[in-house]
């Protein structure tokens, strides 16, 4: 029984150690940039803890610009225009959309079972959704890369 209990604390540390830290997503919302004229913005978040272990890069336009950490948030702002969105971790999973200056973009970066691990897909969400998933999520601030 002691074994048990011992497996069960430790897949409860490493799924904790695995996700995002930082100050909640709602507390830096205010404070962050505003959106350059002839920009677009587009949050990147994943709300669940399942499958903690697997975070794929997350790619834009063929750009690593952040990763797939559990209880995370970020952003990246970018130039009008089509956007793809991939995520591999058994299979690459993607997602296109257009965005143009002054759109503001919401992916969910989903857990969905797969063959062997979990599968990280990419979903376009409405605000309202988006917003109500990503107040207590831990802010990672904004993507770099360009």
């Amino acid at each position: 029984m002691r074994a048990v209990w011992s497996l069960l604390l430790a897949i409860v540390v490493a799924t904790v150690a695995g996700c995002a830290s930082g100050p909640k997503f709602n507390t830096v919302e205010t404070t962050l940039p505003a959106l350059s004229s002839g920009k677009g913005r587009i949050y990147f978040y994943r709300s669940s803890s399942v499958g903690a272990a697997i975070q794929p890069e997350v790619l834009l336009n063929g750009t690593v610009i952040g990763t797939a950490k559990p209880h995370g948030v970020f952003y990246v702002d970018r130039d009008p225009g089509n956007m793809e969105v991939v995520t591999g971790s058994e299979v690459d999973r993607k997602l296109t959309f257009t965005l143009a200056a002054g759109d503001t973009r919401y992916v969910k970066l989903g857990v969905n079972f797969g063959v062997l691990v979990y599968r990280i897909a990419p979903e376009l969400m409405s605000a309202s959704e988006a917003k109500a998933d990503m107040a207590d999520l831990a802010y990672m601030g904004a993507a770099s890369a360009q």
